[in-house]
């Protein structure tokens, strides 16, 4: 990526906190599992995290746009952004 590095210290601990969450999501669903819970419980959170990935994501390509993509533009380098951004974009359209 071409301008990764040019998010702001906000955004990326924004992203870093809600990962933290994340984790701490996966964790109670680990738990869950040794624990022995009820199947829908079991799923019930891990859909819960999945939306909490695909929002982080969300929120990762919104930073790249926003910064990224920007600084990109300003500095002239028109061409390589839009392909980085092209890239950004396929990537989060993955995350079905």
């Amino acid at each position: 990526m071409l301008y990764g590095v040019m998010r702001t210290k906000e955004t990326a601990t924004m992203l870093t906190l809600r990962l933290n969450r994340l984790i701490g999501q996966m964790n109670g669903i680990k738990k869950m599992i040794a624990d022995g819970a009820p199947c829908e419980d079991v799923l019930t959170q891990m859909n819960a995290a999945n939306g909490a990935l695909h929002k982080l994501s969300f929120l990762m390509l919104d930073a790249h746009v926003r910064h990224c993509v920007r600084e990109g533009m300003k500095a002239g380098h028109t061409d390589e952004t839009i392909e980085s951004l092209a890239e950004a974009i396929e990537s989060f359209s993955k995350m079905a």
